[in-house]
């Protein structure tokens, strides 16, 4: 195999690396400044996103938190608008009671000043009845006809006397 030979192997090894330095000076002045700078724009774009990824999260975060700010204000104001509609409720409630209350004392008022004129009249009935009666029985007793002059003056008489034995029992 002739190329194991010594004298032939090393010059194969020295045309090796003169091609190997040139590929790689061709590389490096042609082919690595558009990778480079490709694999650099590559970077910056991935660098971008991330910091608009990290913008975007920051924003949704803060979005968050007002959303929550105003999600809290939105319950405030709720527990607000169902405490006062509570208090609402009760002050009717309790202006209702006044008002039926004030009814209820008044129908009441009404009842007593009606039985209190009933009574009165019930008392006039029975003094005209017992006017009458004892003006029927002194015309008996008397045994002649009385005029109305006499007639109310005994029957107002009589009723003094029942009076006055009424009070002192």
């Amino acid at each position: 195999m002739p190329q194991f030979e010594t004298h032939f192997f090393s010059s194969l090894i020295f045309w090796e690396v003169v091609s190997f330095g040139i590929l790689l000076w061709v590389l490096w002045k042609f082919a690595f400044p558009p990778i480079l700078e490709t694999l650099e724009t590559r970077e910056r774009k991935i660098r971008e996103s991330l910091e608009q990824a990290d913008r975007h999260r920051a924003e949704a975060e803060r979005k968050m938190q007002e959303y929550e700010l105003k999600l809290s204000a939105a319950a405030k104001e709720a527990e607000t608008v169902l405490a006062q509609a509570k208090e609402r409720a009760q002050r009717l409630l309790e202006e209702n009671e006044q008002r039926l209350q004030a009814e209820a004392d008044r129908i009441k008022g009404d009842a007593h000043r009606e039985i209190e004129h009933e009574r009165r009249k019930a008392v006039q009935d029975i003094r005209n009845q017992a006017t009458d009666l004892a003006l029927l029985v002194a015309e008996k007793v008397v045994g002649r006809s009385l005029n109305d002059a006499d007639h109310r003056r005994l029957a107002d008489e009589a009723l003094q006397a029942v009076a006055e034995n009424y009070r002192k029992a």
